[in-house]
């Protein structure tokens, strides 16, 4: 009986793509239907169940990351660079990407072919948490756009005040700090540079 093959693990196991990081694969956790968070476990590199989603933000695009990239030291010295104050690291995490697209993908798990546009440089709670956005490679609608800036305002102003407020409960701080919004040109430097932190992890 021939052997199954195993899957790969999504963020140790699936290349970011050969042209990265000019045309990037990504991993979606979550799309804009969710009604709870998921998100990679980084043992197993199954989906697990993060949180319920308790109030009444929803992501406004697909949602995932960059597999084989990772949030160090490099990504807290382009942040620190390009901010003009210490960030002393970054979160930790693989690369956060955000994928327009017009089509209604129903469910993550999946993985996919995207163009950088741009991105956000967070901060939260003194962590580098750049979130990369990205158009569906091929999309009818959003597949014309190479700059972040030449979006419609109002896709730039919903995507930022998810991130903004999607960690902040009701009367309390928020905890998200927006220092910068960037477009096609940076965003390609923080995946590269992400990419570089992931090869320099410890194996």
């Amino acid at each position: 009986m021939a052997k199954t093959p195993s899957k790969a693990h999504p963020w140790h196991g699936i290349s970011p793509g050969e042209n990265a990081p000019d045309i990037i694969t990504a991993f979606i956790e979550i799309v804009p239907t969710d009604t709870v968070k998921y998100e990679i476990d980084k043992e197993t590199g199954y989906l697990k169940i993060d949180r319920p989603q308790q109030y009444s933000n929803i992501i406004p695009a697909l949602y995932g990351f960059i597999p084989r990239t990772f949030c160090g030291d490099g990504i807290a010295k382009l942040a620190s660079e390009r901010a003009g104050r210490e960030i002393p690291e970054g979160d930790g995490d693989p690369l956060d990407i955000c994928v327009l697209t017009e089509r209604e993908i129903t469910h993550g798990d999946i993985i996919l072919q995207a163009i950088p546009i741009g991105g956000f440089r967070l901060i939260d709670k003194g962590e580098a948490d750049d979130k990369i956005i990205a158009v569906l490679k091929g999309d009818a609608m959003y597949g014309q756009f190479r700059e972040l800036a030449d979006l419609p305002e109002g896709i730039v102003k919903r995507l930022r005040h998810y991130f903004l407020t999607y960690k902040t409960l009701p009367d309390e701080p928020a905890v998200m700090e927006l220092a910068a919004i960037y477009g096609r040109e940076e965003a390609c430097e923080v995946i590269q540079a992400s990419m570089d932190d992931y090869e320099a992890m410890p194996r």
